[in-house]
């Protein structure tokens, strides 16, 4: 099975959720079963436990809370009630990655329709129990009533009898405004546990008899082993074997991770570096300059933008490979047999993991378990599973159970990374100096045309979700021409959002400055007119983006004057169907800009919970403010140049600014939330910059 795309994930998603509540449901009947369990998600035993499953991974953003209370909503359950259990790859669910803000977008139908399934078998139940009217009784709080006579039964009673009944295809939803879970704020289950340490993230799993393995890996990208000698690694105390994975490989195994490392500092490795040894960063962008020569492929195209008169203004933006530098680094521990091979992994795809282990040591898929364990930041990363693979590859090769661990320097050096790219663009300014046409011209390397995977038309199947241009202007043309690069790509934090709302969005500040215009003013006016815009699958309503953009601006105070030496910048962008507007505020000191505020605003339909949403705003703007300020991988002879957080430093805790986050009420079905507060930062913050200095930023990262 090779990876899905994101975007692909995500169409895979919708066409399952339609089936999903009778395709989906496990075999049940027969009298002899007492356990309540309609579907794959869902598990009421007779002693009145309520058991939800979270098919999607947990990294931080609140997976194992937001969708089980979308199902607790529709069962009617009592929320104190509910044990979360976490999905280890399978078929039941249909496709589990977790991606492309796609979680709750995607299992939000399924998760209530097999939530409302449910509640409906135990409301029948109840009644044949009693003998009455089915109308007569109802579901509330884990039990159901019969509202004559006040019976009730909890649902650990029901269970047995419910299991015997036939599962409704057609159920009826609950209303929005009598939603009693949905919407609340209700505390994360993985809380308690990580707050008393009990938590087990990959790199915390252990079993009994397990080793610990670290790679040696040709530092030049697709290099290889030419050979290796281990007569010093095997003489530190604790290795246990030295040995070649793969063609760019040699494993350490040791008794402690710190013999494995150790063993790994001695061994002598001859590298063969490969056609890539003189790669450079200058190579990079001549690659990104001859292939803007090539004619482009429309993703969006309204009126001609060649027949606008006026004003022409153009400019180039640029942004470099960016690592996606989760906090833990990777992981897996592996135990292989030649019967079978099971996995804990903090992944973000369990099923591509299980199918590319089977292949990699000889399996079939079914012979293979992934238990998926908690992550310490995924951001795109976690959708590789290399670390599964040598795993699996290293347990085979000892015969006993390993852990695989990378070091910082392996994530940042060995890892897959967001494309650079190079975006051209250009408008025609009427008299009054609004915009009467816009062009975008999006260069960059493609993610899954590297990784081997369909890109039909020559267009890469993430940007229908992360290129939209949400103006109602007459002429405008969107544009991607694919790039050619040996560097590994992957799939990072809002992806090619990011590349297109920084260069967009900072665009727009220019030509409201070449206007004369107030910035806030500028794009209100381009959003001024109701206006539906298809983009590919998804409709875009430009009155939903000029409602973002305005709460924010109002929430911050754009019209108030700021105090001596306070700037501030604005910017606005749609993906993942949800629309995202921020205002940064800074001072310059020594030329170096400090954000102090961030106020941002989203509109991303059904808020789940609340409390969750504002936990992913905040979380998304200091990664966003981290990207901007430092982020930038380079190339040097073959090699990636970062190692660790000294040169590739996060944002610290005393750069980290206020951050305001604000919704739009909504009752339209959820949108992604994730990624969405990513791509206006980076143009906000430069536009910020360029009103305390007139000066215009148009390469990331600021401070390079």
């Amino acid at each position: 099975m090779s990876p899905l795309s994101r975007r692909e994930f995500v169409a895979a998603g919708v066409a399952a959720g339609a089936g999903l509540v009778v395709g989906f449901y496990l075999p049940h009947g027969g009298g002899a079963k007492k356990d309540f369990s309609p579907n794959a998600y869902l598990r009421i035993t007779p002693d009145n436990k309520i058991t939800i499953v979270a098919a999607r991974s947990e990294m931080g953003q609140g997976v194992r809370t937001a969708l089980p209370m979308i199902l607790a909503e529709e069962l009617e359950a009592d929320w104190k009630q509910m044990n979360i259990e976490q999905a280890g790859a399978s078929s039941l669910y249909g496709d589990q990655t977790t991606g492309g803000s796609a979680s709750v977008r995607t299992t939000w139908d399924p998760m209530r329709k097999a939530g409302a399934a449910a509640r409906e078998m135990l409301i029948t139940a109840a009644a044949l129990t009693w003998g009455v009217p089915r109308s007569t009784c109802a579901a509330t709080q884990g039990t159901v009533v019969h509202g004559a006579s006040k019976r009730q039964l909890s649902y650990g009673e029901l269970a047995a009898k419910a299991s015997t009944l036939p599962i409704p295809s057609d159920v009826p939803l609950k209303q929005s405004k009598d939603y009693k879970i949905v919407g609340q704020r209700l505390a994360r289950v993985d809380t308690p546990s990580k707050v008393k340490g009990e938590a087990v993230f990959g790199i915390d799993f252990r079993i009994p008899g397990m080793k610990y393995a670290v790679l040696s890996r040709c530092p030049t990208i697709g290099g290889k082993v030419a050979g290796f000698d281990d007569k010093e690694s095997k003489k530190v105390a604790g290795v246990t074997y030295v040995g070649k994975i793969s063609d760019g490989a040699v494993a350490v195994v040791a008794d402690s991770v710190w013999g494995a490392m150790e063993g790994r500092r001695v061994l002598n490795v001859s590298w063969d570096d490969g056609p890539n040894k003189d790669l450079n960063n200058a190579a990079v962008t001549e690659s990104l300059k001859q292939a803007a020569a090539k004619k482009g492929v429309s993703l969006y195209t309204a009126g001609n933008v060649s027949k606008a008169t006026g004003r022409r203004i153009t400019a180039e933006y640029q942004l470099p490979f960016m690592a996606h530098a989760p906090m833990e680094p990777g992981n897996c521990t592996a135990n292989y047999s030649p019967n079978g091979c099971e996995l804990w992994a903090p992944t973000q795809v369990p099923q591509d993991c299980r199918d590319s282990v089977a292949q990699a040591v000889g399996l079939d898929p079914d012979q293979v378990k992934v238990n998926v364990t908690l992550m310490g930041g995924g951001f795109g990363r976690r959708l590789e599973h290399d670390y599964a693979v040598e795993a699996a590859l290293v347990s085979k090769a000892i015969n006993a159970p390993v852990k695989v661990i990378w070091t910082r320097e392996d994530d940042m050096r060995f890892s897959t990374y967001r494309p650079a790219s190079l975006h051209q663009l250009s408008a025609v300014l009427d008299g009054a100096g609004w915009p009467v046409a816009f062009t975008h011209r999006i260069i960059a390397p493609s993610i899954s045309e590297q990784k081997g995977q369909p890109v039909p038309g020559g267009v890469d199947p993430d940007l229908p979700d992360e290129a939209a241009f949400v103006y109602g202007l007459e002429n405008v043309l969107i544009e991607s021409v694919i790039a050619e690069t040996p560097v590994p790509l992957g799939w990072m934090r809002s992806v090619y959002a990011l590349q297109a709302g920084f260069a967009s969005e900072s665009f727009i500040d220019e030509l409201a400055a070449a206007a004369g215009k107030d910035p806030l003013e500028y794009r209100l006016h381009m959003l001024g007119n109701d206006k539906d815009i298809q983009y590919f699958t998804t409709t875009w309503h430009t009155a939903r983006m000029r409602g973002v953009l305005q709460l924010a601006a109002d929430k911050a105070g754009w019209k108030n004057p700021l105090p001596a030496g306070r700037f501030r910048g604005i910017a606005c962008f749609g993906c993942f169907s949800t629309y995202a507007a921020e205002v940064v505020e800074i001072s310059m000191e020594k030329e170096t800009p400090r954000v102090h505020r961030v106020v941002a605003a989203v509109d991303c339909g059904q808020v789940v919970n609340p409390a969750i949403l504002e936990q992913q705003i905040p979380g998304g703007i200091v990664y966003a403010l981290s990207n901007a300020l430092r982020a930038k991988i380079t190339i040097e002879k073959g090699r990636v140049v970062q190692g660790n957080f000294d040169d590739y430093a996060p944002l610290r805790m005393d750069e980290t600014p206020v951050v305001e986050a604000y919704a739009v009420p909504s009752t339209e079905a959820p949108t992604g939330i994730g990624e969405p507060p990513v791509p206006p930062l980076a143009p906000a913050l430069c536009n910020a910059i360029y009103a305390a200095t007139k000066k215009r930023i148009r390469a990331l990262p600021i401070l390079s």
